[in-house]
């Protein structure tokens, strides 16, 4: 998908460009994406071939309608993952092997009259913010080499070849997950990528990094990043977003009085949606 200039109502501006790739060993792209101003998700569905693809895609359906809005709000969003919690678990009802997704990605939404990033994740795909050559993951990831990770017991860069990497505890589609969200201001200059753990599980922050700070349009860098995945082996579907603010954000001096980006903790708000508790979910693969 080529870079496009996405104007919204006043004076923010944004650039984005996506590219999906079934990778070199699944034989279905179970990876679904969107991305038009002002929501760009992407949701890695698990099930198989006969629910997986259908898992992400009515994730994807759901949020379509949010396409176009300047007014929506966090509890928008959270309304929408609700919805897509349901229509997943329809999906699943029928099918031995069940359904589910993974769900991450960035909406502008307005707060007390004020535009930001509210930033949502289920399950271990990835938010990625690059701003002036400094790379930060704005998500957690749901899983058990991330909990192995905090306990100590795990080193970052070992999550990728962990042999337990594909095991998630969140999920779209299972009645106890609850989805994590954070707000955050819309920075300009700032560059988002949003992606699926078949880009992250090939290729390292630092990669990750250099390969934002490029330069490239969009498109263009979406379509780069996935392409080094596959070229690391692409063991899975790749999915990548990426997304530039051009003008509208606060400026990054403006960002830099913030002492940086606030932590997970620091950052994350209440929306109105039941609090549940996690269930650990194996994800199973076409």
């Amino acid at each position: 998908m080529p870079a496009t200039p996405m104007p919204t109502a006043g004076s923010l501006q944004v650039t984005c460009g996506a590219h999906t790739d079934p990778g070199l060993r699944r034989p279905v792209n179970e990876d679904a994406l969107f991305a038009e101003h002002p929501v760009y998700i992407v949701a890695d569905g698990m099930g198989g071939h006969d629910a997986g693809d259908l898992a992400s895609a009515a994730i994807i359906e759901v949020f379509r309608p949010l396409a176009g809005r300047d007014d929506l709000t966090p509890d928008d969003v959270a309304a929408a993952v609700e919805r897509a919690h349901t229509a997943v678990a329809d999906i699943a009802v029928n099918r031995p092997r069940g359904a589910g997704s993974t769900l991450t990605g960035v909406v502008a939404v307005r707060q007390d009259g004020v535009r930001r990033w509210l930033v949502v994740n289920v399950g271990d795909s990835r938010v990625y913010r690059l701003l002036t050559d400094r790379l930060e993951q704005l998500t957690v990831d749901h899983s058990v080499a991330q909990e192995l990770v905090d306990e100590g017991r795990l080193a970052r860069h070992e999550m990728s070849s962990f042999r337990g990497r594909n095991v998630i505890t969140r999920a779209i589609g299972q009645e106890r997950s609850r989805a994590d969200y954070w707000l955050l201001p819309i920075v300009t200059g700032e560059r988002l990528l949003v992606c699926s753990d078949g880009l992250t599980g090939e290729l390292t922050d630092e990669a990750i990094r250099a390969g934002l700070a490029l330069g490239g349009a969009p498109g263009q860098t979406a379509g780069s990043l996935v392409a080094q995945a596959i070229g690391h082996g692409g063991r899975d579907n790749i999915s990548a977003i990426v997304i530039d603010v051009v003008a509208g954000g606060i400026s990054p001096r403006q960002e830099d009085t913030t002492g940086g980006l606030p932590s997970a903790d620091e950052a994350s708000v209440t929306v109105e949606v039941s609090t549940l508790r996690s269930m650990r979910t194996r994800r199973s693969r076409g």
